[in-house]
């Protein structure tokens, strides 16, 4: 059972971004349980003492506004965000239609404020070409960036996880998105919390891919498979009870290099 942690001080912070209702003209369809995955984000991360703000609907300039204030905010050790949206490769489009492009909020944390500290990117939408009309899922027109462009952007300390492998659809449900809604599961389990990020997020990815299969004429059978990025130089135990497993920051790449600090350590497999 996840038990409420006491907020004290300076906290960890989420921000989550979360785009179901298009503007007029806008030609891009509701997208029905972004609203389920933000209440969950929102109940599941705040139970585990983190700060988390909720941003629904916005434009394309405001989700832009939202990352380059928060890029500059305190916290304590880990800063989380959600951006669940209709997309492609390389953004996610805000309510307006306009590309939101990931680089662009990735290198707002590459700053004097977020340098120490360890980000994590969360992103809920299709990464590839739109299926057939009648199909709810994440996807929308032909805007692209580079990915290796955009995979350059990520700062240091940082792991982006994407909803699916770049080119591919990520499906929205009713009753939330199976990449989110998988997240908060793992996250309300202990033994799943207490680990370091990396491997949590591996756990993640092999239910997703092993667990999900849709349904309907059109997709059934199809799966979806997680993609992780990381740029971390450090274990990071965001979600672990304090004490646990090194804390929420755990030890630098350069006090890895220490020799009071080489340890062997034995292999496992998540």
């Amino acid at each position: 059972m996840l038990q409420w942690r006491k907020q004290t001080g300076e906290n960890n912070r989420a921000v989550l971004v979360s785009v179901a209702e298009f503007d007029r003209g806008v030609n891009l369809g509701r997208r029905t349980g972004a609203e389920r995955d933000a209440k969950r984000l929102h109940r599941t991360l705040s139970k585990l003492g983190f700060k988390v703000d909720v941003h629904s609907d916005l434009s394309s300039e405001e989700i832009y506004d939202v990352f380059q204030k928060e890029s500059r905010r305190p916290v304590k050790d880990c800063f989380l965000a959600v951006l669940s949206s209709h997309g492609e490769e390389g953004c996610v489009f805000g309510a307006d239609g306009k590309p939101v492009y990931l680089s662009h909020i990735f290198r707002y944390f590459d700053n004097e404020y977020m340098d120490t500290k360890a980000k994590l990117f969360l992103v809920q939408a299709c990464r590839g070409d739109s299926l057939d009309d009648g199909v709810e899922v994440d996807s929308a027109g032909d805007t692209a960036e580079c990915s290796f462009s955009q995979h350059l952007s990520v700062p240091v300390d940082a792991a982006v996880m994407y909803a699916t492998a770049p080119g591919y659809a990520a499906f929205m449900h009713p009753l939330g998105s199976v990449f989110l809604q998988t997240f908060c599961t793992l996250l309300e389990e202990e033994e799943n919390r207490n680990l370091e990020l990396t491997r949590l997020l591996t756990r993640v990815s092999h239910s997703v891919a092993y667990t999900f299969q849709a349904k309907g004429r059109v997709l059934a059978g199809k799966k979806e498979m997680p993609c992780l990025v990381t740029r971390l130089t450090r274990e990071v135990f965001p979600f672990a009870v304090p004490g646990k497993d090194g804390g929420a920051t755990g030890l630098s790449a350069t006090a890895l290099l220490r020799p009071e600090n080489i340890r062997s350590r034995t292999p496992s497999i998540s």
